[in-house]
Order: C-alpha cells, then structure tokens, then sequence
C-alpha cells in the first residue's frame, strides 16, 4: 500500500458545524454524480498525452470507470466521516489503471490529468460550499478542510497509481510484451523497419494474409476472458498461430494468418459465454501493407460501434463500412437520418425491418416477403405505410433510405 499524505502534515481542525456542512455538500455531490462524472471525465480526457486514451473505446470505458470510483469513494467516504482523510485506492484499481496508461504508452505525465480534474472538482464543490453557507466562518473551515482532503485525495491516488506503472513496466518488459508492442507499433506507423527483423521479434510472418482483430470489454473484466474469446476466435478460423499484443487492461490486437474472417454465427455463439467481451474484425489483406490495413480497418470497425453505443457484439469491417465513415460524423449521423427517414425513423420496427429487407432483396416484394415468412400483401401494405413516413418516395431515395436503416441496425436505441 502507497504511503498517503495525510501522514506528513497534521490535518486542520474543524468545528461540528464545518463538519455538518462537509456531510450535506458530499450527498449533494452523490446526488449529483453523473454530473460530476461527465466533467471530470471530460477533463481527464482534455489533456494532449491523453489522446492515446481518446482514441480506444475500451480506455475511454475505463477512464469513465476510474472517475466515477473516485466520485464515489471521495464523496462516501466524507458522508461517513466528513473531513477525515480518505483512504487510499485499493492497490488492485491502481493497477488497472496503471496498466492501462503504460500498455497505451502513457508515462507518468499522463498522470497530470488528475490535476485537471482536481481543478474542475474544485470548481463544482466550491458552487455546492457557497450555497449551503455564507457565514465567513463556516465557509473559511469548511473551505480549508475540503482543499485538504481534495488535494490529499489526489496526492494518494496519483503516487498508488505510479507505484503500479513502475511494476507494469517492470512485468512488460519481463514478459516481451513491451518489444513486441514497440516493434508492431513501428509497422503501424509505416517506419522503415525490415519485414525480415519484424518477423524475428514477433515470430509471425509478413508475408501471407493477415486477418485483424481486437478484442476488448467496456467493463472490466478479467484478463482470463479476453484470452479465451481470442483462443475462440483462433480456433473456429481454423488458424495455428496467432500474433497478441495487449494494448490494454481490457483490450487485445489480435492478427491471424488466414484469408477471412471467421464466420459470425459461431463467433456469436462463443462470445454469448462472454457476454462482456466484444470483437471487431478488418478485412483480410496480404503482406505488411495488409497487416497495417487489417488492423486499421478493425480499429474503424470498433470506433463505429463505440460511437453509435452500438448493442452488437461482434463486427466485420465489409459490414459496416458505410455507417463507419457516417459515424465519424455523430452530429452529422442524426441529422441525416432525420432527414432521410422523417417520421420512419420512429415508426414500428416491423415497416423499418419490411423496408430494409425490401431493399436487399433488390426491391423484390416476393422475396421480401418469403425472407420475412409473411405474406405478399402484408409487404405491399408496410411498404405503402413506409412511402406515407418518408421525406421522399423509397423508389426515388432508396439508397440514402438503406444507409440509414444500416444505421439503424448497428445503433443503440433505448
């Protein structure tokens, strides 16, 4: 356990009154969490060091976890003894943390978020401390006492959190991880590395066909359940080896040496065991220029599911092409499904469902309904219904009508 700060000076004293004060500005703070959440997160996120965390889901997931937990254990415990130090992070979330930061290559200057959220936290408790009291008195203790804890609070979590990134590194570099993740970064990154020297390091070939993955869980879940899904995913695409790098606490790259992706249906199946745990694959394509591409496209397909909090949990880059390149776009994405969609988009999903089977049928009324096992007439009627909700006619707007719908299908609704 980190040695806290709380040691090192005596804690202020304070009166019952500061103390009552401090108890009623906490619940107010728990009242308010996801406020408190959002901002601080936000924050965290704000920083230039921190864009390797912006750019991953499964880190942004965690970031948003970690505010949270010190939301709650900062307010909770100053519920329960209000101005008392606060205990320090448990070593096991340190850790998390700590191997999220340094397996996304984040030295100890990331840490510096900490700070900008402490500012940001400070700002919102001093609103909450001067509407509960305008004595000069009270307000001066209660102020004093609360900037102590808030700063000692911080001081605790930042040096726990440190601690952990020196035993991360210490236990990457003892298990090659770091090599190999700074070799495969290189290739990423177009560096003139040779594909003779790479193939060394990782003991996976270049030269063939390459199949990307990442595997990664919004929650956190044990290191036990990647490994298994990717073992999963290995194995039903038929492949004998496989190249890992772990790009977080939650979060593996995966390449496999085979020319496709491994049908979804078993994929699902494997992964309804993992409820946790989601998979977004890139095309197949040969050599480095492939492994690079592969890898990129799986990175696209995984944002895309982020973005539109998409409830799949497996995604192939062939299928969601189209709504990843909408989705870089999150504002832009809604206004064009209001405005090709108009009052379909909040219709009955069976006329959304009729009208984008409709279209991959090549708007064929007898497949359509022979795909839905319903009838001819009943297709005719919800397609009727759809043209009376549209903006415009499907016949004359039936591309933009199918994007959308794909849209749709990959999004979160409530």
């Amino acid at each position: 356990m980190v040695h806290s700060a709380t040691s090192d000076a005596a804690w202020p004293d304070f009166s019952p009154s500061v103390r009552a004060l401090l108890r009623q500005a906490a619940e107010r703070v728990l009242a308010g969490r996801d406020e408190w959440v959002e901002a601080l997160h936000t924050a965290s996120l704000s920083r230039p060091r921190m864009h390797a965390v912006t750019e991953d889901p499964a880190l942004i997931a965690a970031t948003r976890r970690s505010s949270l937990a010190d939301v709650l254990r900062w307010a909770l415990a100053n519920t329960h003894h209000p101005g008392e130090p606060v205990p320090v992070i448990p070593d096991a979330e340190a850790a998390e943390i700590a191997r999220d930061l340094v397996r996304s290559g984040i030295d100890e200057r990331g840490l510096e978020a900490y700070r900008v959220g402490q500012n940001v936290a400070w700002q919102l408790w001093m609103e909450i401390c001067f509407e509960l009291t305008r004595d000069p008195i009270e307000l001066q203790g209660l102020l004093g006492v609360s900037w102590r804890s808030i700063t000692t609070f911080i001081d605790d979590t930042v040096a726990a959190v440190s601690a952990q990134m020196d035993i991360e590194r210490a236990e990457l570099g003892r298990d090659g991880q770091a090599d190999r993740r700074a070799i495969v970064t290189l290739l990423l990154e177009g560096a003139p590395v040779t594909a003779a020297r790479a193939e060394a390091e990782l003991g996976y070939p270049l030269s063939r066909w390459h199949t990307a993955a990442i595997v990664w869980s919004d929650v956190a879940s044990p290191a036990g359940q990647l490994e298994t899904v990717t073992e999963a995913i290995m194995r039903i695409a038929g492949a004998a080896r496989r190249l890992t790098v772990t790009a977080g606490a939650s979060t593996l790259w995966i390449w496999l040496p085979v020319d496709s992706v491994p049908p979804l249906a078993e994929l699902s199946d494997a992964l309804s065991r993992s409820p946790d745990i989601r998979v977004a694959f890139g095309r197949p394509a040969t050599d480095v220029d492939g492994f690079r591409r592969t890898h990129f496209d799986a990175v696209a397909t995984q944002r895309m599911l982020a973005r539109l909090t998409s409830p799949q949990h497996v995604a192939r880059y062939e299928d969601v092409q189209l709504v990843a390149m909408l989705a870089n776009d999150p504002t832009g994405v809604d206004e064009f499904l209001r405005d090709t969609l108009g009052d379909l988009l909040h219709a009955d999903t069976e006329i959304q469902r009729t009208v984008d089977t409709y279209v991959r049928e090549r708007c064929n009324v007898s497949r359509t309904a022979e795909r839905m096992y319903t009838h001819r007439n009943t297709v005719i009627r919800r397609l009727a219904q759809a043209d009376e909700l549209l903006p415009r006619g499907l016949a004359e707007n039936v591309v933009a009508v199918a994007a959308a719908l794909d849209v749709l299908r990959w999004r979160h609704t409530e």
